[in-house]
C-alpha cells in the first residue's frame, strides 16, 4: 500500500489491473524527495511504470495539474491513453495530452502529456504556468534535444519565478550524475531507483552466418534483412507470445514486412496514421509481429511480447555543419540501447531477445549513443535560447554545453535570417518565427513566402517540407504537392492537411524585400511557387546544373549535388533543394527533394548571397583581371575588368611571388653577390643591416621591389625587372656609405692584383687567389671592421687549390714546404723560393727561352 500522501483520488489500489507495476514501491520515497527538495530523478527500467503511474501519485500529493513531458508524439498519446485507462475515464476528462496540431482535453485536466517541444514554446509564451504544480520530464536518458532544452528551462523558472514548482526527470539507464546535478540548485537532486525488469530475458546470439557490414552511405544489404527476417521465423517457432522487431527505419520495416508475407506483420514509426498506430499498440487475441524502429525502444509499451529480435542497429540525424547539410545515419545501437530493447521482451513475462550480432561485437560497443546536442543541427534550439533571453545558452544550467562550431552555424543562420541582432538577441522577427512553431528555416519561408505566393500555398508547402510528407513519391517536390492534394495517400495528405491548418493560425506574414513584391502572388504557377518557398527555407541549396548533360549542381553553399539519373527533374537548369545528404566520403551530396525554379527566382530568394567582386590575380604566370557576380558558389557573370585597381593589381602580383618564390625573378650576378653581401652584414653587423633570406624578402617586397611591381603584368615584367637595383633600396643609411669597405668587393694581394672576394651569406668570404701573388704576405686580411678573417683559397698555377687557409703565418711555416717540393717539378716556369717572405710576389710565369 502507497503511504505519504491522499490516495484514491488519481492512483489506483494496486489491486487495479497494470498497476502493479515495479515502481509503484518507490513512489512514497519520489513524493516525499519532491516534497522536501521540489526535484527527484526517478531511475527505472522500462515497462515498469514509471511513465504511468508517478504522474498519478503527484497528482495526489500534490493537487494541480501535473504536466508530462515526452520526447515523441507516439509516445505521447500512448502514455494518455494508458494514464486514462488506469484511472478508468476516457481521455480528455481529467487525463488529456497535447502535440502540435493535435490535443484532448481543456483546462480542467489533472494530468496532461505533452511534446516536449510544445511545453517549450509554452514556456516561451507562460513561464509561469499557473496551476501547474509539476512537470515530469519523461525518458531523460534519451538525450533529445528538446529535452535537454526544456530541463533548463525548467530549473531557470523554479530558481528565479515559481519555487515552488516541482520537477521529476525520469530514466531508463543509472547513469544519473549530471542529470541529478542540472537538476539541483545548491546541491544534486535526490535519484531514486526502481527494481530491475520483471522478468528475466533470455539472450540469444544470432549473428548472420556470413559478416554483413553497412553498404557506402549507411545503406543497408538486403541480405541483413533476409537474415533478420529468417531469425524472426526461428523466434515464431522456439517462443510463445508476440515479436517485436527492431530495425533501423521505414524502409527496413517494408523489407522485413515484404520478406514475412502471410503473417500478421504489424509495422509501427512516427509517422504512421494514428489509427495505423493504435493498432500496433492494443491487446490481440492472435498472435502477431510489430516490426518497429527506436521509437518503441523506451517509451512506448507493445503489450504481448515475449521476443525481441533485435537487428543491433538505428538511425539517428547528423549535421554537417561545414556545408548545412543533415542526414539520417546508420550506425550500431549503443550497449544501453540493446539492453532497452532486450527489456521489453521481459515486460509481462519471462521472455528472450535475439540479438542479430556476436557476443564479441556487443563488447565493441558504445555504452551510451552519443546526446543530440553533440550531432544535430542547433538553429531551432539556439532561437529558443534567444527567446528566452538567454543566446547561447549564458545563465542556463545546460546538461551539457552546445558544440561551438554547431552553435556558431545556427547563429550565423538566423542573423541572416534577421531573427537574431548583432548581440545575438531575439528581434520582434525572430519572436514572430518562434510563433509558427517550425523550424527557423521553414518559419521564414512561411513568412517571407505568403507575400510571394499566397498564404494558402505558402502554408500547404512548409507543410510539406515540415515532416517531408510524401517523400516516397520521389525526390520532385511539385508532384508531391499535386499528389498531397489528390489524396493518394490518405494518411500522408491528413497529416499534411492538420499541419497546413495550423501553421494558418497566428501566423503574420513579413513584408518582403526591396524588388520581391513585383512579383505579386498573381501568375506564379504552382511548381515555382513550391520552388520559392523552398528556396526561402534553404538559400544556401540553390543550385545550378554543372552541364548541359549532366544531372549534377553546384549549391550556392559550396557543395556539389547530384540527382538520382532518373529524377524527373534531370532537366531542370536551376533548382531550389530541400533535403540533401552527403555519405562520408563522398564528393558530392545526394539530392532527395527539389523543385524548379529559374536564375530570377534564386536571386529574389537568395539575394543575400548575391555578390559582385573584383578578382584580380596572378594565375599561371599573369594577372588575371575579371569581375565577377555570384550567388554564393555559384558564378552567375564573369567578364574581364577594363579598368582595375592598380593597388590590387600589385597586390596580385605580390600574391603570385609569394606563392611561387624568389625564383621567378630573373637574379643576374650582380643582384646575387650584393644579396650574398648583404647577407654578411646581417649575420656579422647585426642592425640596420637588413635579413635578406627567402622569408625576409618575400615578407618586405613593398619596400624594396614595390616601384617595380606597379607595371608588372605577367612573367615577362617579373624577368625585365632589375633585381640588384632593387635589393639597393636595402641599405641602410647611413650605414650604406660604409657598405664597400665593410664588404670589399675585390682585395688587392701583394702582386698588386684585385682579386674578387666570394661571399656566401653568413660565412666567411673567400678570396681564391695564386700562391705567387701572395709572397710575403704575413698578416691574413678580414673584413667588417676586421671581425672577420677571409677565407684563402690559394691556387696552382693551373688555378687548383693546393691549400685553404686563415692564417698565412702558419701555411708558410708548415705547409708550403711540402706545397714546393710537390709542385715545382710540375710547374718549373713558376718560382718556388725556399724563402716564400722575402720573394717578390707575382702573377706571371718566367719567360719561355
Amino acid at each position: 500500500m502507497v503511504v505519504g500522501y491522499r490516495r484514491g483520488v488519481l492512483l489506483p489500489e494496486p489491486s487495479v489491473p497494470g498497476a502493479e507495476l515495479p515502481v509503484r514501491a518507490v513512489l512514497p520515497a519520489t513524493v516525499d524527495a519532491v516534497r522536501s527538495r521540489g526535484t527527484a530523478v526517478l531511475v527505472a527500467p522500462p515497462g515498469s511504470g514509471k511513465t504511468s503511474l508517478l504522474p498519478l501519485a503527484l497528482g495526489d500529493a500534490l493537487g494541480g495539474t501535473i504536466i508530462v513531458a515526452e520526447p515523441r508524439r507516439m509516445a505521447t498519446r500512448a502514455a494518455a491513453a494508458r494514464l486514462a485507462t488506469l484511472v478508468g475515464e476516457p481521455l480528455g476528462q481529467r487525463i488529456g495530452y497535447a502535440m502540435r496540431g493535435e490535443r484532448s482535453g481543456g483546462s480542467g485536466l489533472r494530468v496532461e502529456v505533452v511534446t516536449t517541444g510544445l511545453l517549450v514554446r509554452r514556456l516561451q509564451q507562460d513561464p509561469e504556468l499557473p496551476g501547474v504544480t509539476a512537470i515530469v520530464i519523461d525518458e531523460c536518458h534519451e538525450r533529445h534535444l528538446d529535452a535537454d532544452l526544456l530541463l533548463a528551462l525548467c530549473v531557470d523558472i523554479r530558481a528565479n519565478l515559481r519555487e515552488d514548482l516541482a520537477i521529476v526527470a525520469t530514466s531508463a539507464t543509472a547513469d544519473t550524475v549530471r542529470l541529478s546535478r542540472a537538476l539541483g540548485t545548491d546541491v544534486p537532486a535526490p535519484v531514486i531507483t526502481a527494481s530491475a525488469a520483471l522478468f528475466d530475458v533470455a539472450i540469444e546470439w544470432a549473428p548472420p552466418p556470413v559478416p554483413v557490414p553497412l553498404l557506402p552511405g549507411g545503406r543497408i544489404d538486403p541480405r541483413l534483412l533476409d537474415h533478420v527476417a529468417a531469425v524472426v521465423r526461428r523466434a515464431l517457432t522456439e517462443n510463445d507470445g508476440d515479436v517485436l522487431v527492431f530495425v533501423p527505419g521505414e524502409a527496413e520495416i517494408n523489407g522485413v514486412t515484404r520478406r514475412l508475407a502471410g503473417r500478421n506483420v504489424l509495422p509501427l514509426f512516427g509517422r504512421q496514421s494514428r489509427a495505423e498506430q493504435d493498432r500496433a499498440l492494443a491487446p490481440a487475441a492472435t498472435r502477431r509481429i510489430v516490426v518497429t524502429t527506436s521509437v518503441a525502444e523506451s517509451s512506448l509499451t507493445v503489450p504481448g511480447v515475449r521476443v525481441v529480435v533485435d537487428s543491433g542497429l538505428a538511425r539517428e540525424p547528423r549535421t554537417d555543419q561545414s556545408r548545412g547539410l543533415g542526414a539520417l545515419v546508420t550506425c550500431r545501437v549503443s550497449r544501453s540501447s540493446a539492453d532497452q530493447r532486450a527489456g521489453r521482451a521481459g515486460r509481462e513475462a519471462p521472455g528472450r531477445v535475439y540479438r542479430c550480432w556476436s557476443a564479441t561485437s556487443h563488447a565493441r560497443l558504445d555504452e551510451h549513443a552519443a546526446p543530440e546536442i553533440a550531432t544535430a543541427d542547433l538553429a531551432s534550439f539556439a532561437l529558443a535560447l534567444a527567446a528566452w533571453g538567454a543566446p547561447a545558452g549564458d545563465g542556463l544550467t545546460l546538461i551539457e554545453a552546445p558544440p561551438v562550431v554547431a552553435m556558431t552555424a545556427a547563429t550565423e543562420l538566423l542573423s541572416g535570417f534577421g531573427a537574431l541582432d548583432d548581440a545575438g538577441r531575439i528581434t520582434e522577427r525572430g519572436r514572430r518565427m518562434t510563433a509558427v512553431g517550425a523550424h527557423p528555416r521553414l518559419a521564414r519561408a512561411l513568412l517571407d513566402g505568403t507575400p510571394r505566393v499566397g498564404a494558402d500555398r505558402a502554408r500547404e508547402i512548409v507543410a510539406m517540407l515540415s515532416d517531408d510528407s510524401g517523400r516516397d513519391l520521389g525526390d520532385d517536390l511539385p508532384a508531391r504537392w499535386r499528389a498531397l492534394r489528390r489524396g493518394d495517400d490518405r494518411g500522408a495528405t491528413a497529416r499534411w492537411r492538420e499541419e497546413a491548418e495550423r501553421l494558418g493560425r497566428g501566423t503574420t506574414a513579413d513584408n518582403p524585400p526591396g524588388g520581391a513584391a513585383g512579383r505579386g502572388t498573381r501568375g506564379v504557377p504552382d511548381d515555382l511557387a513550391v520552388g520559392i518557398v523552398v528556396g526561402l527555407a534553404y538559400p544556401d541549396r540553390i543550385a545550378r546544373a554543372r552541364g548541359t548533360d549532366s544531372a549534377t549542381y553546384q549549391m550556392s553553399g559550396g557543395t556539389g549535388a547530384a540527382l538520382d539519373p532518373q529524377s524527373p527533374l534531370r532537366t531542370t537548369t536551376w533548382l531550389a533543394i530541400a533535403v540533401a545528404d552527403r555519405a562520408p566520403g563522398s564528393a558530392d551530396a545526394r539530392i532527395r527533394s527539389a523543385a524548379p525554379i529559374d536564375q530570377q527566382t534564386a536571386r529574389d530568394v537568395a539575394g543575400d548571397l548575391v555578390s559582385t567582386n573584383d578578382q584580380i590575380r596572378w594565375d599561371d604566370g599573369r594577372v588575371v583581371t575579371r569581375r565577377v557576380e555570384a550567388l554564393g558558389a555559384i558564378v552567375l557573370n564573369d567578364v574581364p575588368l577594363a579598368e582595375p585597381d592598380p593597388l590590387l593589381v600589385q597586390a596580385a602580383v605580390r600574391d603570385g611571388i609569394r606563392r611561387r618564390g624568389l625564383s621567378v625573378l630573373r637574379w643576374s650576378e650582380a643582384a646575387l653577390a650584393l644579396r650574398e653581401r648583404l647577407a654578411f652584414c646581417h649575420a656579422h653587423l647585426g642592425a640596420p643591416w637588413p635579413a635578406v633570406d627567402d622569408e625576409a624578402l618575400l615578407a618586405d617586397l613593398d619596400e624594396w621591389l614595390g616601384t617595380e611591381l606597379a607595371s608588372v603584368r605577367g612573367s615577362r615584367d617579373l624577368a625585365r625587372i632589375d633585381v640588384a637595383s632593387a635589393l639597393r633600396r636595402l641599405l641602410p643609411w647611413p650605414a650604406a656609405a660604409r657598405f664597400g669597405e665593410l664588404t670589399p668587393e675585390r682585395l688587392q694581394v701583394p702582386s698588386g692584383s684585385e682579386v674578387r672576394l666570394a661571399y656566401h651569406g653568413a660565412e666567411p668570404p673567400v678570396l681564391a687567389v695564386k700562391l705567387q701573388e701572395v709572397f710575403g704576405w704575413t698578416v691574413t686580411p678580414a673584413v667588417a671592421d676586421g671581425r672577420v678573417p677571409v677565407v684563402l683559397h690559394l691556387l696552382s698555377p693551373a688555378r687548383r687549390p693546393v691549400a685553404i687557409t686563415s692564417d698565412l703565418a702558419s701555411f708558410w711555416a708548415q705547409v708550403y714546404p711540402q706545397v714546393r717540393a710537390d709542385l715545382r717539378a710540375r710547374y718549373p716556369r713558376h718560382p718556388w723560393p725556399e724563402d716564400p717572405l722575402t720573394a717578390v710576389p707575382t702573377g706571371r710565369a718566367k719567360p719561355r727561352r
